[in-house]
């Protein structure tokens, strides 16, 4: 069994209390992983001006080139893993064990992850609106004969990572690059990728004081966020609500991203089911960018039964077969009760369980210590069901009837929004729409993500402020 310290300033430390990650299915032992505590952060954090500073005395340029070198060596290297070593496929196999992601799905993000490193220099361009990276490490300069300032508003960036999507890891990618620090609370089932990312940063040649990572329960990332000026989170929406309207803190929770089908085009609906089908299913459902609602002001309930019928052979498979797509609920009794919480929405009026017709046997499959749930399309026949603004973290969409004239009032914050249709004046208030986050125009799969666009909120932005600035000879 792996032993994974705490990684204070890249120094391992070895706590008196640790917690231990087990196999989905069997239950069995994986790693041994310290415990931090508060204290202990709020110590080291005191010392979270070093990181930048290692960082600073590298050029921008120089950390892009070895952002790529760390992608390689993160995808194909075996690296340090607490007090062993660990292959990619090793690497694969323990997120699988512990996440109840297929192993294909593991593999998939790993690719993620080293195409953004690989790709980092387009990447920071796109997200720095093309500015000199040297503005950044000297805090001012000229563009386009205007001087600029850019204040780093944190040495450090607090992340409070989730267990059940490794797919986000790709968002604090371009940190380390912007020469600003890594405090990383992973997620109780997923420490690999920080502890992977981490050595093959080292190995590339980041300095070993700009990140930090400290294991833990709920106190830990409470611990993180309050002593970092700026902290990303990622959780439910109870998390969400907790740090609106604060500005030190960019949380990340359920994206109710959304396809909507304008009346030029629905009677074409089967034209765009593959996209439909793909922004449902990908990943097994668990992103914010996976489409939990798709609506249209007519043949709605063809739209739902045809969706219904294409994923209603899915089934769970083993985490190492090629062909697995469905993710296992990891922590005991969610499933369970996110299938009751289903069931007591089909009972409202007006709603109907599509999926229910075409599958064998129960939404709820168990299987061992494992629970999986299959997919599961709704029909609501107005917009003002409860259910057509829900979101799990399965394949899970509600075909929504509502007419294109109220769409845009009635769909609620959406993180995607695909909007299929031609109609000038409907696109028009679509891009004018101040609660959808990513559009897309056209047929575009809400999983689809251009890697040049912001994901959710800039982190340039959100990192650095500009500000005036200006200078004069001194006499």
């Amino acid at each position: 069994m792996l032993t994974l310290p705490v990684l204070r300033w890249g120094e391992p430390y070895e706590s008196l209390e640790a917690d231990e990650v087990v196999h989905f299915a069997t239950g069995e032992p994986i790693a041994r992983v310290s415990r931090a505590s508060g204290g202990l952060i709020q110590r080291d954090l005191r010392k979270a001006a070093r990181a930048r500073a290692a960082l600073c005395a590298i050029p921008i340029d120089e950390l892009i080139a070895r952002a790529g070198r760390a992608g390689e060596l993160y995808m194909h290297a075996t690296l340090p893993m607490g007090d062993r070593t660990q292959s990619p496929d090793a690497f694969v196999h323990a997120q699988s064990a512990s996440t109840g992601l297929p192993e294909r799905m593991c593999r998939a993000n790993m690719k993620k992850n080293a195409f953004v490193l690989a790709e980092m220099r387009r990447i920071l361009t796109a997200l720095t609106r093309g500015l000199d990276f040297d503005v950044l490490t000297r805090g001012h300069g000229e563009e386009r004969q205007v001087p600029v300032s850019y204040q780093a508003q944190s040495p450090v960036l607090g992340l409070v990572l989730p267990s059940n999507s490794p797919g986000v890891h790709t968002l604090w990618m371009p940190i380390v690059p912007l020469q600003v620090g890594l405090v990383l609370k992973p997620g109780p089932q997923e420490p690999w990728t920080p502890y992977r990312m981490a050595a093959a940063f080292f190995e590339a040649g980041i300095p070993r004081e700009a990140i930090a990572i400290y294991p833990g329960q709920a106190e830990v990332g409470a611990a993180v966020v309050d002593s970092c000026p700026r902290s990303l989170v990622f959780g439910g929406q109870a998390t969400v609500d907790r740090y609106r309207g604060n500005p030190r803190v960019q949380a990340h929770g359920p994206g109710f991203s959304k396809i909507l089908i304008g009346d030029d085009q629905v009677d074409d609906w089967e034209r765009h089911l593959d996209v439909m089908v793909e922004s449902v299913f990908a990943n097994s459902g668990r992103s914010c960018i996976n489409c939990s609602g798709i609506w249209a002001s007519r043949h709605t309930k063809a739209i739902a039964d045809a969706i219904a019928r294409r994923l209603a052979g899915v089934r769970p498979l083993p985490p190492e077969h090629p062909e697995a797509a469905l993710a296992a609920f990891t922590v005991p009794g969610v499933a369970e009760a996110i299938s009751a919480a289903i069931d007591r929405d089909t009972q409202a009026p007006g709603v109907t369980d599509l999926t229910a017709a075409h599958r064998e046997g129960s939404r709820l499959v168990t299987e061992g210590r494992a629970a999986y749930l299959l997919p599961t399309v709704l029909h609501a026949s107005s917009p003002g069901a409860a259910v057509a603004t829900q979101e799990y973290m399965f394949p899970f969409v509600t075909v929504v009837e509502c007419p294109q004239a109220k769409m845009l009032e009635a769909i609620g914050p959406t993180l995607v929004c695909t909007a299929i249709t031609c109609q000038e004046e409907f696109r028009r208030q679509l891009l004018d729409a101040v609660h959808i986050d990513r559009l897309n125009l056209g047929p575009v799969p809400t999983t689809q993500l251009n890697w040049l666009q912001p994901h959710e909120g800039n982190i340039v932005d959100f990192l650095f402020r500009a500000r005036a600035f200006q200078s004069a000879p001194l006499a």
